[in-house]
């Protein structure tokens, strides 16, 4: 597609919105919907319920996962025009979790600016109230929705120490904690995060398997965030230990890295050089003879 020359190319806004209580939307976001020429919008039938809040009446356009590849091309020719674009998630911080990538990066690709308008961010808002603090946390999301997926994401961070987010529908909850209990254990802390910023927000602190036990107990209602603390320093230290290299090597392996990058993960394990590793991985004695 070829830019046509303007005077003026217009913005794109990624605009946060509330995960639940209308009142957190940002005097800077409402300014904005206001002032752009057309909302991309998840859902617009959502998005309408806060602009009427608001009283905003910029008119909306469906941007969502399924129909991203085709509608970005129009968004883009629009901002090559001079418009201004906003787009925005059912909830939240758009691109979290949510499609969106695409049309940034071609609006990057352009030349067009991107500008972020800060707000609510529902894993952020469940790692800070739940306790569970470390210098890291991260990010995880949904979970891939086939169990062999899922299983295989979660164990390649069994010996994280961050803090770990996840999200989940409240009918894949008690599935969802079953299988990091089978892959984490089940004492460590865990916080689900429920219905956070409406009326019945609430926070089950415990462990995973208490958490289990609680989403085991009644339906589970509400859109969870679900915190893990990481696994704390003197066990990422042992849990090696009795581990030859190569079994070592072997665990990295199956949770997905490539034979190069599971020495590279051993070798910090160990405080050794790769090379040392590589080394004695290749020795003789490292294979005995079969039979």
């Amino acid at each position: 597609m070829d830019r046509n020359p303007v005077e003026r190319i217009g913005t794109l806004y990624i605009v946060a919105t509330p995960i639940g209580n209308l009142e957190d939307m940002s005097y800077r976001a409402v300014r904005t919907l206001r002032e752009v020429d057309v909302i991309a919008a998840e859902d617009t039938r959502h998005t309408r319920i806060l602009l009427a809040h608001y009283e905003i009446g910029t008119p909306m356009c469906a941007h969502h996962a399924h129909n991203e590849q085709e509608h970005t091309p129009q968004l883009i020719a629009r901002m090559c025009a001079g418009q201004d674009v906003a787009l925005v998630s059912d909830a939240g911080t758009p691109l979290v979790s949510d499609p969106g990538s695409g049309l940034i990066a071609e609006a990057i690709r352009y030349g067009i600016a991107v500008v972020p308008i800060p707000g609510p961010v529902a894993a952020v808002a469940a790692w800070v109230a739940s306790g569970i603090h470390s210098q890291a946390c991260t990010m995880h999301g949904f979970l891939p929705r086939t169990q062999k997926k899922a299983r295989a994401y979660v164990r390649q961070y069994a010996h994280d120490r961050a803090s770990a987010v996840f999200y989940e529908a409240p009918h894949r909850l008690v599935q969802t904690i079953a299988l990091l209990i089978s892959e984490w254990g089940g004492g460590r802390r865990a916080v689900v995060a429920r219905e956070m910023t409406k009326r019945h927000e609430q926070f089950i602190r415990g462990t995973l398997d208490s958490c289990m036990e609680w989403a085991q107990c009644a339906p589970v209602r509400g859109e969870c965030a679900l915190v893990v603390e990481g696994m704390c320093e003197d066990d990422c230290d042992a849990w090696w230990e009795a581990l030859s290299i190569n079994e070592h090597v072997a665990v990295y392996e199956r949770a997905g890295h490539t034979h190069k990058e599971a020495m590279r993960l051993v070798a910090v394990d160990r405080k050794q050089r790769r090379r040392d590793v590589y080394a004695h991985m290749h020795a003789p004695s490292a294979h005995p003879p079969q039979g």
